[in-house]
């Protein structure tokens, strides 16, 4: 979760670095303060926790092993007083249990030291872009307006969706989508139209920190509340104040919480832990989830009553195959983006790079494109774009395709000349490559060398049915 008004620092941003090696944690502090952040130091789990009582920290970098405790398991307790903090936890030897542990614990990151601290620096300024974005309301990056770009028919009717309900903060909008596709960019959206840009936007991620932290963190506690709880704090509905709470992945969320959250949503009213005293909600609340909530419905999973309350109005973002030209689009815009960013000569992408990249499905959605152009961007360097600069996964997808059309070569399907028009000949190569792909849309659409999107729209041109 990110807050807008933390204290200390220039612009509210703060770190707290938690190492017993004084030399290295000093020769970061000393680089974070060129950077302009405000830092703090720790050399031992007692300072840590003393300084945590005093200052709010939008980063904390945790070592994992301090003279006084395990850094991973003081986690919870770090984030029962920061309750926004992002921890990035840093170790001197690599261990892939360990790094599991401390991301469940709620840790964002799990970094090995090197001899450069460049890699730790680079961490925290990624927090700090995201602080600075969440926090100015409006005034965000440009391309963190990536995912809302394109002019496909899908996309034009969530912008609509999202223009029609901006305005009605009282009404509770649930996003759903597969991950990368951009549910947060438009929780974001949302927030900057809905007449009080300038409140705070707070996101809590429901799967990211321990179930027993939840509560705490979306109402607060009282001193006392639980083991660790030294202190009174506020949670994500009361610093919202009268801006957005963006509760993500919601289909995650504890059972046991389930029944608490219904009633904040039906009463506007919740009470921190430990207290009796009860408390209105102005903010306006925004779900999100990958999951198909009905189905969880009927496993038991997840409560009925509150897929009613959180489903009045749903908004469903597309995955980007379903989005046809819009790939080209947003990878045009990527590329305009990270050439300015990384102030190099990038001309354009090569038409072949464009045909594979409209080829590929894109598990990863928006995400995944913006990563694939970035690393190109890299490779790259000046000129154009080239297929030796884009994974191999897209090419292998170009691949098939390519195999395919040396089919489609030879004709596997009946050609009567003078009698068969390209029209008949393009429903002929579109039934071919649905028998090909048993009738997956998204395969038949890659033997094709055409968008998913592309294929739906020709299949309903000709009313083909997958099951001729």
């Amino acid at each position: 979760m990110t807050r807008k008004n933390a204290r200390n620092g220039a612009d509210g941003f703060r770190v707290l670095v938690v190492d017993d090696e004084q030399l290295f944690a000093k020769a970061i502090a000393r680089e974070l303060d060129r950077q302009g952040m405000a830092c703090d130091v720790a050399y031992c789990a007692a300072e840590a926790m003393d300084r945590s009582e005093i200052n709010r920290y939008a980063a904390i970098l945790l070592d994992h092993k301090l003279p006084d405790d395990d850094g991973i398991r003081m986690i919870p307790a770090l984030l029962a007083r920061q309750i926004d903090a992002s921890v990035i936890v840093m170790t001197a030897h690599e261990a892939i249990p360990n790094a599991i542990q401390a991301i469940r614990q709620g840790a964002e990151d799990y970094l090995v030291k090197e001899t450069s601290i460049q890699p730790i620096v680079n961490a925290v300024l990624e927090v700090r872009r995201r602080f600075q974005v969440h926090a100015a309301g409006t005034d965000w990056d440009e391309h963190e307006r990536e995912g809302l770009l394109g002019r496909s028919p899908a996309m034009v009717r969530v912008v609509d969706q999202l223009k029609r309900v901006a305005r009605q903060r009282e009404t509770t909008v649930i996003l759903t989508g597969e991950t990368g596709v951009g549910k947060e960019v438009a929780a974001r959206w949302l927030h900057a139209q809905s007449g009080s840009p300038e409140s705070p936007f707070i996101a809590v991620d429901c799967v990211a920190l321990p179930s027993q932290l939840v509560e705490s963190l979306l109402f607060g506690h009282e001193k006392g509340a639980f083991t660790g709880a030294d202190a009174s704090r506020d949670g994500a509905f009361h610093e919202a104040g009268k801006g957005t709470i963006f509760l993500d992945e919601i289909g995650e969320m504890d059972p046991s919480l389930q029944g608490k959250l219904l009633r904040v949503l039906e009463s506007r009213r919740f009470n921190r832990v430990g207290s009796v005293k009860e408390q209105s909600v102005k903010a306006r609340v925004l779900a999100a989830t990958n999951r198909d909530l009905m189905e969880q419905v009927k496993r038991g999973r997840f409560r009925f009553d509150l897929f009613q309350r959180l489903n009045v109005f749903p908004i469903h973002i597309p995955p980007l195959k379903e989005r046809g030209d819009d790939v080209l689009v947003l990878a045009r815009y990527f590329v305009r983006f990270f050439r300015d960013k990384m102030k190099v000569e990038i001309a354009s992408l090569s038409p072949e790079v464009e045909r594979r990249l409209l080829a590929y499905d894109y598990p990863g959605n928006v995400r995944e494109l913006k990563n694939i152009i970035e690393r190109a961007i890299i490779l790259a360097d000046s000129g154009t774009i080239e297929l030796k600069h884009i994974p191999d996964r897209i090419l292998r997808s170009g691949d098939t395709v390519r195999s395919a059309g040396g089919h489609f070569s030879s004709l596997p399907f009946d050609f009567i000349p003078g009698v068969d028009t390209l029209e008949t000949l393009e429903v002929k190569m579109i039934r071919h490559a649905l028998r090909q792909a048993r009738g997956v849309k998204a395969e038949a659409a890659r033997i094709l060398g055409i968008s998913r999107y592309q294929l739906l729209r020709r299949l309903e041109k000709h009313d083909i049915s997958t099951a001729d």
